[in-house]
């Protein structure tokens, strides 16, 4: 089957082109005091081009992320009229595709396992060798609390 790489790179042009008109109204048009300080990160376009999804980042300094992410998202559903009509004027097209706003929540995960991994290596670099624990389970001195800050009793 032969590649269709001028309507992928079409796509790709269109995706674009929503992201960018798309952040530039979310910062500057759009005063619907849900929508908190956010930024496109990603637009998915479906193949055909009816439709796309739009991935939007809310800024992580907010107290509680997760009404923050809904109200964001609640905000940009109200004004998705006003978003695909001025679309259209913006990229003189005659179709706009369905908008459908999602929160962006891969930057919190991927901070997450970055920390996770940190502690791992921290844990794992503290000296302890990997064997020594279970020459202590063969014994039976089984430490019911292990963590590298415990210290060794005074004698």
């Amino acid at each position: 089957m032969p590649e269709h790489r001028a309507r992928k790179h079409h796509q790709d042009r269109v995706a674009e082109t929503l992201k960018e008109e798309i952040g530039a109204m979310i910062e500057g048009e759009l005063s619907d005091p849900r929508i908190d300080l956010c930024h496109v990160s990603e637009v998915a376009l479906n193949p055909g081009g009816k439709s796309a999804r739009v991935y939007v980042a809310v800024d992580s300094t907010t107290k509680d992320i997760a009404k923050s992410e809904a109200e964001t998202v609640a905000g940009l559903e109200a004004a998705k009229g006003y978003i695909r009509r001025e679309l259209k004027d913006r990229m003189g097209v005659r179709h706009v595709p369905e908008l459908s706003f999602l929160a962006d929540r891969s930057g919190r995960f991927q901070a997450r396992i970055e920390e996770l991994m940190s502690r791992g290596r921290k844990s794992s670099g503290s000296g302890k060798s990997a064997g020594s624990g279970r020459a202590g389970l063969q014994t039976g001195a089984v430490d019911a609390n292990p963590s590298p800050e415990k210290e060794a009793p005074l004698r």
